[in-house]
């Protein structure tokens, strides 16, 4: 994909897409980490279930400490792994206390050293929290910068340097949830949404899938809007 072509696709998925965010529910770092930390996984949508129940209780690392695991266990129990997770959020929620005087650190070596936290996490953290221009690559942006020859690689260490690298600085911050978005509902993993896709005509893939016969046109979709996203679109 040449530099032409990267600054179209950003342009384009900015453009159906102007603020994109989390499909997570969070009202502070710490609420996010701890969001991030059950997502592994793990749907947006049965993590906030789970925490829409869990923040009115303890939604503070001193909070829920005090829970324990087997208090943190019963509120997101509807998630995978939770026994794992709470035992790890406990953890985490004891280091932050200890070590962080209480707050999420803004640093990705801090983040990866909490129970929980890999690379992925904690790039997230940093982009959504506080704005850093980060690249979390999950699944979604795996597939998209290899299918899309945005950013091919092997695995996701080598896809994200190269993300760092190609993405032009104007659309780094917003990158990771462009990307990731176009990757849950348009370039999905079984049967992508080729006729769809804002981006097809630059595209890498070989494999589309083809328009249905019932489709007179391609239609350019937006991304699904957050609740958050809606709510204030209502305001307006």
């Amino acid at each position: 994909m040449t530099p032409r072509d990267r600054i179209e696709l950003f342009k384009r998925l900015k453009s159906l897409n102007p603020k994109p965010t989390t499909e997570l529910h969070y009202a502070s770092p710490f609420e996010l980490l701890i969001a991030v930390i059950l997502s592994a996984q793990a749907t947006d949508k049965s993590v906030n279930l789970a925490t829409r129940l869990l923040y009115p209780i303890a939604n503070t690392p001193a909070s829920i400490l005090a829970l324990g695991v087997d208090g943190l266990s019963k509120h997101i129990k509807t998630i995978g792994l939770y026994n794992a997770k709470a035992k790890n959020i406990i953890a985490t929620c004891r280091l932050l206390i200890d070590q962080h005087g209480g707050e999420v650190p803004r640093d990705r070596e801090a983040l990866e050293a909490l129970p929980g936290v890999g690379l992925k996490t904690a790039n997230g953290i940093l982009n959504t929290a506080f704005g850093e221009p980060t690249i979390a690559v999950d699944t979604h942006i795996f597939r998209v910068s290899n299918r899309t020859g945005l950013a091919p690689g092997k695995n996701v260490r080598v896809v994200e340097d190269k993300l760092i690298k190609v993405v032009p600085d104007e659309f780094k911050h917003d990158a990771h949830h462009w990307l990731i978005l176009h990757g849950r509902y348009i370039c999905k993993a079984r049967k992508p949404e080729c006729p769809q896709c804002a981006i097809a005509s630059m595209c890498a893939y070989k494999q589309k899938t083809p328009p249905d016969e019932r489709e007179t046109a391609p239609i350019a979709r937006r991304p699904r809007a957050t609740p958050r996203q809606a709510a204030a679109s209502r305001a307006k």
